[in-house]
């Protein structure tokens, strides 16, 4: 019997061995289908944001897995969500955002003390779109929250430029720091942190990240058991 298949969309190499590993343990009877493109994440940081190029490749990436036979499409990366949101309208599978249950976990968490959420993000791309996203699913909840932004600068360079992870975590980890004593609980923007998780389990704040959870939406969008 042939397994369902999820397509997904790449702008990161670094994050393709995280989430066939994901799948792997998560969805085993699920085909996952790559589509891998570092090009739109390099376009999207020269101009601080989706340019008309990005949104089109991704559009066209979303048809091409529909007609690949793919029953869901997962969005990898926070910083084209805005341009998964107008491919979503040309197919008529669902396409859904790897980092959405992320954001309502950590608003139901911040509810629980004084309702600040901060949004830690590497790539300055992914500052606004993350930011917008949370603020969305807060206001979908009907919860009253405070989001705000807390940008590790140099990091994301430090890891995709200079090849030098530990510098990566170090500035990270500090960011992290400060945006947990600074709110009731954290997101981690980007898949890249995800092995940095384990790390935050002793600050005292919930911190999550979007892979896991991200990839555990899928069952349910699929309806499996």
């Amino acid at each position: 019997m042939s397994k369902r298949k999820v397509g997904v969309i790449h702008t990161f190499l670094y994050s393709v061995e995280d989430l066939k590993a994901l799948f792997a343990e998560m969805l085993p009877e699920v085909e996952m289908v790559n589509i891998i493109d570092d090009s739109l994440l390099k376009e999207v940081l020269a101009n601080t944001g989706t340019t008309p190029g990005v949104v089109k490749r991704i559009c066209q990436y979303a048809v091409l897995l529909e007609s690949l036979g793919c029953e869901c499409i997962l969005n990898q990366c926070s910083s084209v969500g805005e341009a998964a949101d107008v491919a979503a309208k040309l197919i008529s599978i669902p396409y859904v955002k790897v980092d959405k249950p992320m954001g309502a976990i950590a608003i139901q968490e911040a509810l629980k003390g004084g309702g600040k959420v901060g949004v830690v993000a590497t790539a300055i791309s992914t500052v606004g779109p993350s930011t917008r996203l949370v603020e969305t699913t807060a206001r979908e909840m009907g919860a009253d929250v405070t989001v705000s932004s807390c940008f590790a600068k140099g990091a994301y360079e430090a890891l995709l430029e200079e090849g030098d992870k530990p510098k990566h975590d170090r500035i990270l980890m500090e960011t992290i720091q400060k945006a947990v004593d600074e709110n009731d609980a954290v997101v981690l923007a980007q898949g890249s942190m995800m092995s940095l998780l384990e790390k935050t389990k002793d600050m005292g704040k919930p911190v999550v990240c979007s892979f896991r959870t991200g990839v555990k939406q899928i069952r349910d969008v699929l309806g499996l058991d």
